[in-house]
C-alpha cells in the first residue's frame, strides 16, 4: 500500500491509479464523491492543513486504496439490484429470437430510439446557436462569460443525457458531474475545460444526436408499423374488408388467397420480432457510442 497522501489533488491521484481498469462512469463519480468530501472537511477546519484533514478522516472515508475497493464491491452491489431481470437464456434458435419479447431491455431502447428524435433537436439546435453566438460575442468582453456558461451547460447537458442513457439502454454513466480540481485557480479550471477532449466530443455527440434521432424514429416507426399492418389482416377480414392493402400509396395484397393472408400474418408476426432484436442491438451501440464520447477522456488512459 502506498503513503498516505499528503494533498487532495494527491490523494484524488492515488485514488485515480486504484481505480485502473474501472468503469470510467465509476471513476469519475468516485472522484467527485472524494473531493467532495475532502473539501468539506478542509472547510469545515480551516486551522488544519491538508495533510492533517486527510489524516484524521483516513480512519473514517479511507486511504485510496480501500475507498477504491469500497467503490468497486457497491458498483456490483448496485447494479445487480438495479439491473432488471433478463429472461433466462434460451437453448434453441426460436426460443432466443422469440425470447426477446421478454427483456425489458427491448422496450428500452425502443422508446430512447423514439425519444431520441426530440432530444436530437433539442440537442443540436443548442450547440449550433451556442457556438455561433460564442463565436459572435466572444470579441466582446461581455461575450466571454457567455462562451463560459455555455461550455458549462454542455457538460450539464451530457451528464442529463447521461442519465437518459442509463436508464433506458442500460450502459453505466456518470451520476455526478466532472471532477474539476476545484484546488485549482478559475483560469486554470477554466482553460482546463476549454482544452478537455471530452467538451468536444460532447458536442459531437449532440450533433450526432439529429441525424441519429431522425434515423431511429423512422426505423422504428415504419418497421413497427409495417408488422402491425400485417398482423392486422384477419381483423380486417371480420370487419369486411375487400382484400386491398395499401403501403405508402402501393398495393401490396389485392384479393390474396386464405393461405397467403395467413402467410403475411405470419411475415409480419416475424417482422415484428426482427423489429425488436434490431432495436435491442441499436441501444447496445448508442450506449457504446454515448459512453465513449461522454465520458472516455485521456485522463483515464
Amino acid at each position: 500500500m502506498s503513503s498516505l497522501p499528503t494533498t487532495i489533488p494527491d490523494y484524488l491521484e492515488q485514488l485515480r491509479r486504484a481505480l485502473a481498469g474501472a468503469d470510467p462512469a465509476l471513476v469519475q463519480d468516485a472522484l467527485y464523491d472524494a473531493e467532495e468530501y475532502l473539501r468539506s472537511e478542509l472547510a469545515e477546519n480551516p486551522k488544519k492543513s491538508e495533510a492533517e484533514v486527510i489524516a484524521s478522516v483516513a480512519g473514517s472515508y479511507g486511504a485510496p486504496e480501500e475507498v477504491a475497493d469500497i467503490y468497486r464491491d457497491t458498483e456490483v452491489k448496485v447494479q445487480t439490484a438495479l439491473r432488471p431481470p433478463t429472461p433466462a437464456p434460451r437453448g434453441s434458435a426460436p426460443g432466443r429470437f422469440f425470447g426477446v419479447i421478454a427483456d425489458p431491455r427491448t422496450y428500452g431502447a425502443l422508446f430512447y430510439m423514439l425519444l431520441a428524435l426530440a432530444t436530437g433537436i433539442f440537442y443540436f439546435t443548442w450547440v449550433v446557436t451556442g457556438v455561433s453566438m460564442s463565436a459572435g460575442l466572444a470579441v466582446l468582453i461581455i461575450g466571454i462569460p457567455f462562451v463560459i456558461l455555455y461550455f458549462g451547460s454542455v457538460r450539464l447537458l451530457s451528464l442529463v443525457e447521461g442519465r437518459i442513457v442509463e436508464v433506458m439502454l442500460g450502459e453505466r454513466m456518470p451520476r455526478r458531474p466532472l471532477y474539476s480540481e476545484r484546488g485549482k485557480p478559475w483560469l486554470q479550471r477554466i482553460w482546463a475545460m476549454f482544452t478537455d477532449p471530452r467538451t468536444w466530443s460532447t458536442q459531437l455527440y449532440f450533433l450526432l444526436m439529429l441525424p441519429l434521432g431522425i434515423a431511429y424514429s423512422s426505423i422504428v416507426v415504419t418497421l413497427l408499423s409495417v408488422s402491425a399492418a400485417f398482423i392486422a389482416l384477419p381483423i380486417s377480414l371480420v370487419l369486411g374488408f375487400n382484400g386491398n392493402l395499401f403501403v405508402d400509396g402501393y398495393q401490396v395484397l389485392d384479393q390474396f388467397a386464405w393461405w397467403e393472408w395467413i402467410a403475411a400474418v405470419l411475415g409480419g408476426v416475424l417482422l415484428l420480432f426482427a423489429t425488436l432484436h434490431l432495436a435491442r442491438g441499436i441501444g447496445r451501440l448508442h450506449g457504446l457510442l454515448a459512453k465513449h464520447l461522454l465520458v472516455k477522456s485521456a485522463q483515464y488512459q
